[in-house]
Order: structure tokens, then sequence, then C-alpha cells
């Protein structure tokens, strides 16, 4: 309902900004004005009345994921076991994977922090709105014990407003969950908490 709401919405728009540009062609041109002239006034003014963040969002989102964003892995799950022996074996999967809560969903900034088990913790951490509409996140995979960092992923994201539910915002033309490759980097961190986890707690 809230979708077609949102098209029925633009769709109006789209309606009124013709109608604006054909009445500012003509009314120049009966003012002996160039017509073309003053209806690309109008266009772009009505164009950025709604869509001004678009372009400025997508090269906001490109410079940040060419700079800042990917997976750096410090040590696989094998380099790892290899470097402790034994020691995977001992592990035991906590079970429901708690987590500990940092921050405020309001502001959409926060870090949750998942207990794999005694040894490792998935800490998430994510921020914004930055400016332009961007949200950042970081993933990192972390040995408690030596608080060595096995694997980082930053990516970034943008949405009018915070994701939640499946609903970002009535800008829809602003959606994009990832960077390019994000979602695979994604996958792979969970790889690390697959491999690591241990045995399955009774």
């Amino acid at each position: 309902m809230l979708g077609l709401a949102v098209v029925f919405f633009i769709g109006l728009y789209l309606l009124i900004s013709l109608l604006v540009i054909f009445f500012s062609a003509r009314t120049a041109r009966k003012h002996g004005r160039r017509g073309w002239v003053w209806g690309l006034v109008a266009a772009f003014v009505m164009y950025n009345l709604v869509f001004w963040d678009w372009i400025p969002t997508v090269a906001m989102h490109k410079y940040y994921c060419a700079t800042e964003a990917g997976l750096w892995v410090y040590k696989t799950p094998e380099q790892w076991e290899k470097e402790n022996p034994g020691v995977l074996e001992t592990l035991v999967t906590t079970k429901g994977v708690p987590n500990t809560f940092e921050g405020s969903t309001d502001d959409g900034s926060y870090t949750d922090t998942y207990i794999i088990n005694e040894r490792f913790r998935w800490i998430v951490k994510f921020s914004g709105p930055h400016p332009l509409n961007l949200w950042r996140e970081e993933q990192k995979f972390v040995d408690v014990k030596t608080g060595e960092v096995l694997a980082k992923y930053v990516d970034f994201s943008t949405s009018q407003i915070r994701r939640q539910a499946g609903w970002s915002g009535w800008k829809f033309w602003l959606d994009s969950p990832h960077c390019a490759g994000g979602d695979k980097n994604e996958s792979l961190m969970r790889g690390f908490k697959n491999t690591l986890r241990g045995k399955d707690e009774k």
C-alpha cells in the first residue's frame, strides 16, 4: 500500500512538473523570450526540488567504496588453527549466539558484539547517517585472548533512512545496500564464523 502511494506521488509530481515546464515556456514566448530556455530552467528547478541529492549520493557512495571499503584477511582460519593446534576442538559454540549491544537504533549508530564461543567475537559497527545519505558498516572477527583481528570488512550503503524491515524511505532511487562485491565479502565473514565456531553446545 505504501509502495503504491509513493508511485502515485511520483507520477503526480511528474505530471505537475510537465505542466510547469509547459506553462513556463509558453509564458516566456508570450513575453518575447526564448521558451525553450525558460522550459529548461523550470525542468531544472522541478528536478532539484526532489532529486537534488541523487547524483551527489551516487558519487559519494562510489568514492567511499573505492577508497575505504573492502575485505582484509590478516589470518585465515587454517593459519589460526596451525598456530593454535588442538584449541578449536575444545571451543564450544555459544548457544543461540548471544550478543551485547551498545548504541541507539534511533540515530542508526550502534555496535553489536556476537559471542561466537569463549575465544572469538564477531563485532559489527553500524554508523550513520553520514552526509548525503551514507551509512557505514564495519565487521571484525576478533580473537579475544590475544586481541588479534583475523579479518575486517568495511562496506557502505545509501538510503534515505536506516534500512528497517525492508523500508529505506520513499526516495527509493537512493537505495544501494552494498559496495560492489559487498554481499560476497559479508558471506566470507560468515564463513569465518562457521569455520571457527567450535563444537555445538549441548
